[in-house]
């Protein structure tokens, strides 16, 4: 959380829980807050979400969330997929079956960050007291990584996952970049693949932050290639665009 509550001295329990105590009355109520509404958050269940270390320099007080789509590679009554998502459960059964291997270990289709930084004093970058820093990374086929209109689409992602989860927000900014891997030499077998990373910022509207996660959440899953959500929840748009 803040650098010096992560770095509390390896001490006895009964000399280190004052310390603690200490710590955590200096943390800001509204950053207390913030996280209470973060734990709150739904996330679908192929995402994997922890806890990881916080930058230490962006801001005075920052909570850090690693992401990772995992989908069970063996998969028995499976919804169907697009994208990365089928190329990804295409090679795994693939190589299963060469294998003879029946282990399902899943396939990991995209990783992403979420960090929730907070300044009581505000900040006139951000234009609040809090911001929101994200990253997403996912492999896409050829055809679709080759869209001249990729990074317009993956915006366009974002803005209105926020918009349907009803996450109100401010000064947003991001970078969408197409990453070309080719390998050569031994690894030369290896295909060429394409993947798409997204940086993205953004001020919330208040210390809730629940939707802010949730939305983003869902946009990692979106950048994986998963079906949308049932029981009527709304789709994000579908990757390939005339």
């Amino acid at each position: 959380m803040r650098e010096q509550a992560a770095s509390l001295p390896n001490t006895a329990t009964s000399n280190a829980y004052p310390a603690i105590v200490n710590a955590l009355a200096q943390v800001p109520a509204d950053f207390l807050y913030a996280l209470g509404t973060l734990r709150k958050a739904r996330c679908r269940s192929e995402l994997r979400l922890d806890e990881i270390p916080a930058p230490a320099r962006l801001a005075p007080f920052a909570v850090a969330l690693g992401a990772e789509v995992i989908v069970p590679s063996g998969g028995k009554d499976r919804s169907p997929v697009h994208g990365p998502a089928a190329m990804a459960l295409a090679r795994s059964a693939a190589a299963g079956a060469a294998a003879g291997d029946d282990a399902d270990d899943g396939e990991e289709l995209a990783t992403g960050r979420f960090i929730l930084l907070h300044d009581p004093d505000g900040s006139a970058v951000w234009d609040g007291e809090f911001r929101i820093v994200t990253y997403i990374r996912a492999q896409l086929d050829a055809e679709m990584g080759n869209d001249e209109m990729l990074g317009s689409v993956a915006w366009t992602w974002l803005v209105e996952a926020l918009e349907t989860h009803n996450a109100p927000y401010r000064a947003a900014g991001g970078t969408a970049t197409r990453v070309l891997s080719e390998s050569f030499g031994t690894l030369a077998d290896r295909p060429a693949s394409i993947d798409i990373e997204l940086r993205a910022s953004w001020t919330p509207a208040s210390a809730d932050v629940q939707a802010h996660l949730e939305a983003w959440s869902d946009m990692v899953c979106t950048f994986a290639g998963l079906p949308p959500l049932p029981d009527g929840v709304s789709a994000l748009p579908r990757r390939r665009r005339n």
